[in-house]
């Protein structure tokens, strides 16, 4: 597993705060890894709930193991969440889904919805006052999609839970650890797929955002009462077309196939082929996709940058920059 860098976000303005302890969930996540690093930067403590201890101590080997405690449990144990929530003094909700594994009982709505009531409750017996929580961008109660759908039910239940919330809507979320860049390396040097395949016209804009830049803004809003009841919308500097963006990946990445076509799939055929893949156990996972996101595709997902940069006092990275240092480290 690659390890998160333990570089700073660019700053101008750092708030400090006492050292708290803070319940994590999604730890051994792709963003959880940033975050769990950067609490630990902060002096604080994390207790992290976790399904696997030996997850976690992957995850942390390269920090201060005596500032990390791990309980055992899920979203859905409520005595380990109770157990969690009595051992801290904050808590950041990071856990979500972007495919459904209904096999397993893995669905938008019970993992971001239910889990979230499920936390939120925790926290609030607990008597736990601020509560950090990771939601998505474009997130609105008549989303085309059931994950933004199920989102926005999840940031209702925050909103009227008499917390102290913030709450994040990252667009894209990139990294060196991250599915999508992976996915992104294999499109780029892969021969398989053959070609680079995007849905319809491949115009729809996207916003990409260091997964550095959201842990850092997570883990700052602690110590800024400024950021309590805010919702804050996160996009890069950089806003690219799908087009635009696998253009990109392919000129930065060593090793890029440059040869290799971008093709168009109609949204209809690849909303039929999502279907079908889904229920196929011979296609990668890697390679699957969902009805979700190809509707979520088609959409812009981007925002203004100006209110995260002043409220907590970053220069939000840029992609090309980020994935230029980062490229090498893609598995």
């Amino acid at each position: 597993m690659t390890q998160p860098e333990s570089e700073s976000a660019t700053t101008t303005e750092t708030a400090t705060a006492h050292p708290t302890r803070v319940l994590l969930t999604g730890a051994t996540g792709f963003v959880g890894r940033y975050v769990l690093r950067e609490i630990l930067n902060r002096g604080h403590r994390a207790i992290c709930l976790t399904r696997s201890r030996s997850a976690l101590a992957d995850v942390a080997r390269s920090l201060d193991r005596s500032r990390i405690v791990a309980v055992d449990g899920s979203l859905f144990d409520s005595g380990a969440l109770r157990d969690a929530a009595a051992q801290s003094d904050s808590a950041i909700h990071l856990v979500g889904i972007i495919m459904e594994r209904r096999w397993r009982g893995q669905t938008f709505e019970h993992v971001h919805r239910e889990g979230t009531e499920r936390v939120v409750n925790a926290v609030r017996a607990g008597g736990i006052r601020r509560y950090l929580h990771m939601s998505a961008l474009g997130t609105r109660a008549d989303a085309v999609a059931r994950y933004h759908r199920t989102k926005f039910a999840a940031e209702q239940c925050v909103r009227a839970s008499g917390l102290q919330w913030t709450i994040f809507r990252p667009s894209l979320i990139h990294g060196p650890d991250g599915e999508f860049m992976q996915l992104m390396k294999r499109f780029a040097c892969g021969w398989i797929p053959p070609v680079t395949p995007y849905f319809g016209t491949g115009e729809s804009r996207i916003q990409p955002v260091s997964v550095r830049d959201v842990a850092y803004c997570m883990v700052d809003a602690l110590a800024r009462d400024a950021t309590i009841g805010q919702t804050f919308e996160m996009g890069g500097p950089d806003r690219y077309n799908w087009k635009e963006l696998y253009q990109t990946c392919r000129r930065l990445m060593p090793g890029a196939k440059r040869w290799k076509l971008m093709v168009s799939q109609p949204v209809p055929v690849a909303k039929l082929v999502a279907r079908t893949i889904m229920k196929t156990p011979l296609v990668p996972t890697a390679l699957k996709f969902n009805v979700d996101q190809v509707a979520m595709s088609q959409e812009d997902s981007v925002c203004e940058i100006a209110p995260v940069e002043s409220s907590f006092g970053i220069r939000l990275r840029r992609f090309e920059d980020e994935l230029s240092r980062y490229a090498e480290l893609i598995r």
